[in-house]
């Protein structure tokens, strides 16, 4: 009952923190969607397709990943939003580390490296939002 709540009071943040209006509601239910098995981030990757945003190119997500799931160091043109649903994701900036667990929030501004890791025993699953159009910037 508590995952249910906490993944539905995500996916309304996002819509509230959502900045361009769409033309008709998205309405999801978690058991009517499948989730997508990828390997673009590693094995192990799920997502459900929530939106898109028409005119700026922006995107919605549930994703979940692996314990231990290390994301490669990349940046992106838009701003980033995650809301944390289950897991401890660890986020290493300036030679600082910061963790967020289930219910916390973390906005990554644009063209800022990223350097992120599920750190949890579980896997980490959180609700994701660019307000951009989505490109991955690898950086070596």
């Amino acid at each position: 009952m508590k995952r249910t709540f906490a993944l539905w009071a995500a996916v309304g943040i996002g819509v509230l923190l959502s900045q361009t209006p769409t033309s008709t509601a998205t309405i999801i239910n978690q058991a009517d969607s499948k989730w997508t098995r990828e390997a673009k981030d590693g094995p192990g990757e799920e997502s459900i397709f929530l939106r898109e945003d028409a005119q700026t190119g922006g995107m919605e997500l549930l994703v979940r990943f692996p314990a231990g799931h290390f994301f490669a160091t990349h940046w992106h043109s838009a701003n980033e939003r995650i809301v944390m649903l289950e897991g401890r994701l660890s986020f290493h900036q300036n030679d600082q580390e910061k963790a967020i667990d289930p219910g916390g929030y973390a906005f990554l501004p644009a063209h800022e490296v990223q350097r992120m890791t599920c750190v949890s025993k579980t896997r980490c699953a959180f609700y994701v939002h660019w307000d951009g159009k989505l490109d991955n910037h690898a950086v070596k």
